[in-house]
């Protein structure tokens, strides 16, 4: 399943990505550099390919 994430901005105008647990608590802001580069680097099952 895909990972919810919020988007907001950091001040120097980067796009930053805010994961969320269950309770809508903050667990992980990422850049969206590395929130990119980390879900290019998954490995992704046979059922999550034929979306």
């Amino acid at each position: 399943m895909k990972t919810k994430r919020t988007t907001h901005r950091s001040i120097s105008g980067k796009k930053l990505y805010a994961v969320r647990d269950a309770n809508g608590r903050y667990v992980d802001i990422q850049t969206f550099e590395r929130a990119h580069r980390d879900d290019l680097r998954k490995k992704h099952t046979k059922s999550d390919r034929k979306k």
